[in-house]
């Protein structure tokens, strides 16, 4: 038995999610005549009280995609300093917009309106680059699925309101959030400008991100989509199964939530880890006495992945494939 515990993008779709993929309806989605990605794109627009929505083949796309539409070359977005959109995009923001990102040392990547305020350059001051845009994550990657207080989120919208920025949000594990949290994904429609959706992480499809925006700025995103390389064919077999995901995939994720919290607290219990922080949703940092590699080869050696982040920092992510058998398992080894 192999437990792969180092990311929730590592699931295999499942049997009902096959037949779905199979019986797909498809057409060229270049030509937007593939009526399964069009459902899928008219579903999340409305669960989210959203104009428009567009398939991306991979949730960094969607997002330097949404910065290309917010931005100019030589501009600035503001995020915290363990952003997505910095720290794993490929240095897309540079390369792709011509942007640069000014970080905020937030709170498990969170920042507040405060800090956006604080740190937008003053539009007559040319000798900075121009602020438009914000970017926040949520849940937060890095920051260990921590999920946003969402009237904080409010109060960094009148921000961006008040000096003219757009707002754009990398929801990966958004759904995450809404569950953990009961929020209303209307009300995020209502506060951002756009937001991307994965649907290959806690909702277990083979591939695939969505954006969802306002039609001011959606009605170019297909032509950003094309230039980034991102136009797909009969990609309706993989729309399908992001219909069937949020059909079957998404209340489930309180169970990802709930070992996540399991297993940070037998963790919690180990004389070898020094700290484990707080849990929310399905991921789990926790930081060793030492640099934790001998402890990621005990757990190799019972069939167990878990991710090194440097520094003695351990991440383990529970998803839809890690079993309740697995989970015991995985105690079990812990407690050993």
């Amino acid at each position: 038995m192999i437990i792969d515990l180092r990311s929730d993008t590592v699931t295999c779709p499942t049997k009902g999610m096959m037949e779905a993929i199979m019986k797909a309806e498809v057409g060229d989605d270049v030509y937007k005549e593939d009526p399964t990605v069009n459902a899928l794109e008219e579903k999340l627009a409305s669960l989210f009280g959203m104009d428009s929505a567009l398939f991306f083949p991979t949730g960094s796309m969607a997002n330097q995609a949404a910065i290309k539409l917010h931005t100019q070359p030589g501009e600035q977005l503001i995020c915290d300093q363990w952003a997505h959109v910095y720290n794993y995009e490929g240095g897309g923001v540079s390369f792709n917009s011509g942007v640069s990102c000014k970080l905020i040392i937030g709170n498990r990547g969170m920042i507040t309106a405060d800090q956006v305020a604080e740190n937008i350059n003053p539009p007559d001051f040319y000798h900075s680059p121009l602020t438009s845009l914000v970017c926040l994550e949520n849940t937060t990657n890095k920051g260990g699925g921590a999920c946003y207080d969402f009237e904080e989120i409010k109060k960094v919208k009148q921000v961006c309101d008040s000096h003219g920025l757009g707002f754009h949000l990398d929801g990966a594990r958004l759904f995450n959030a809404l569950v953990a949290t009961g929020h209303d994904a209307k009300a995020y429609g209502k506060v951002f400008d756009t937001i991307s959706i994965c649907l290959s992480k806690g909702l277990g499809t083979p591939m695939g991100s969505v954006l969802i925006g306002k039609k001011e700025l959606m009605e170019k995103a297909i032509r950003v989509r094309k230039i980034l390389g991102g136009g797909m064919r009969q990609l309706g077999f993989m729309a399908a199964a992001g219909i069937y995901a949020l059909d079957h995939h998404v209340e489930r994720l309180s169970e990802d939530h709930r070992k996540a919290k399991e297993l940070g607290k037998r963790l919690s219990e180990l004389d070898a880890v020094s700290h484990v922080e707080p849990i929310e949703t399905n991921i789990v940092i926790f930081k060793m006495h030492d640099d934790g590699q001998s402890f990621i080869d005990k757990l190799a050696a019972e069939g167990i992945r878990i991710s090194g982040m440097g520094d003695g920092l351990l991440r383990i992510v529970t998803h839809l494939d890690y079993t309740d058998a697995m989970h015991e398992k995985m105690l079990s080894v812990l407690g050993a």
